[in-house]
């Protein structure tokens, strides 16, 4: 009787709106990540004066279904001296983590359908950037759980480099995000691109914030010049130098994952979100329909993710990696003092806003 009557309570379109969009994001999410790999080669090839994949299909744009068969049907190997439960573990949850950041990220204003509102956020909660905060800082642990699993020394160093990496960048991160949240005054990731729809982009409110927050992007996301948890030259591959088949396949679709991710929070805390620039959202609407403007926003908000994702590839094909050093220097050092630099400016400029420019 008791849970015919909960059954009953639940919104069942609501929980079918959600459990559709979960399935169109993480979809979408895969989609890209997979054709991030071959964008990638095709930007390295561009940058050194290369071909690039173009064999598998027209342009070789068959060539990440390729390499995922390749992945699929590679045997599984799980060395002897491992432990196994964690072994298979530090993948899944390295993949799970990588694809929860997506919750909470506004994809686009509300749609009708057959007269019903439905809002493109799975889930709009009022400490979004806490919880973005709360599910990176769990991805190290499958970074940390491969590596130690592995039963290999190189592994291992390629796990405490990527943990000792996140950690440093965390900090000067976090301490960017309070100064947003200073001029923003909310967690919630919608608001501030509402705040943003009516007002100037953050960007121009926080250049030095996001310079850092861009950087610290990198290092969290292990992209070159901060790929040394995986450093080949080094580690023979650092902290999944034992996997193969699809277990490789997740940690390498996570590093994709979030760099796509990556794109859509910096979108929106600092650009905007899906505001199309130079336009006036409101009288859009008026003029061809809220559901053409929504799409026209989605679009405009993959368009500013893709850019973002151009830039992580331009950089890893110009810039040579950190030796370990200078990338702890740079994190402790620099950056540290920077985030701190700016929130001290920030909270300075609030306090003369609010006396009116008198001291």
């Amino acid at each position: 009787m008791y849970q015919n009557q909960i059954l009953l309570a639940i919104d069942w379109i609501l929980f079918t709106e959600k459990l559709v969009l979960i399935i169109v994001v993480v979809m979408v999410s895969l989609f890209v990540a997979m054709y991030s790999t071959y964008a990638e080669r095709k930007v390295a090839a561009f940058m050194q004066d290369r071909v690039g994949p173009n064999r598998a299909g027209p342009f070789g744009i068959l060539q990440p279904m390729a390499d995922g068969m390749k992945l699929f049907f590679k045997e599984e190997i799980v060395p002897n001296f491992s432990s196994k439960f964690l072994f298979i573990l530090g993948p899944i949850l390295a993949m799970l983590t990588a694809i929860m950041v997506s919750a909470v990220i506004p994809w686009g204003d509300k749609l009708f359908i057959f007269g019903r509102e439905v809002t493109l956020q799975i889930a709009d909660i009022n400490i979004g950037i806490l919880y973005i905060f709360g599910v990176v800082s769990l991805g190290v642990y499958g970074i940390m759980i491969g590596g130690w699993a592995s039963n290999n020394k190189f592994s291992l160093l390629g796990a405490m480099r990527a943990a000792s990496q996140i950690i440093s960048y965390e900090l000067a991160l976090g301490i960017t995000l309070i100064a947003l949240l200073m001029i923003t005054g909310t967690l919630s990731l919608n608001e501030m691109v509402a705040q943003q729809k009516d007002n100037l982009w953050n960007i121009f409110l926080q250049p030095l914030g996001f310079l850092i927050f861009l950087i610290c992007a990198f290092a969290e996301t292990n992209r070159t010049p901060f790929d040394l948890p995986e450093a080949e030259n080094e580690l023979m591959g650092g902290y999944h130098a034992e996997y193969s088949s699809m277990k490789l396949g997740f940690y390498l679709f996570a590093e994709y994952v979030n760099m796509f991710l990556s794109g859509a929070v910096m979108t929106t805390l600092y650009f905007g979100g899906y505001d199309i620039p130079f336009v006036n959202d409101a009288n859009l609407v008026h003029t061809i329909g809220q559901n053409w403007v929504t799409i026209i926003e989605g679009a405009v908000f993959f368009i500013k993710i893709c850019l973002f994702i151009f830039f992580f590839m331009w950089v890893r094909w110009t810039v040579p990696r950190f030796r370990y050093d200078q990338l702890m220097n740079l994190g402790w050092k620099i950056l540290l003092p920077l985030a701190l630099f700016n929130m001290l400016v920030t909270g300075a400029i609030i306090l003369l806003r609010q006396n009116h420019w008198h001291f």
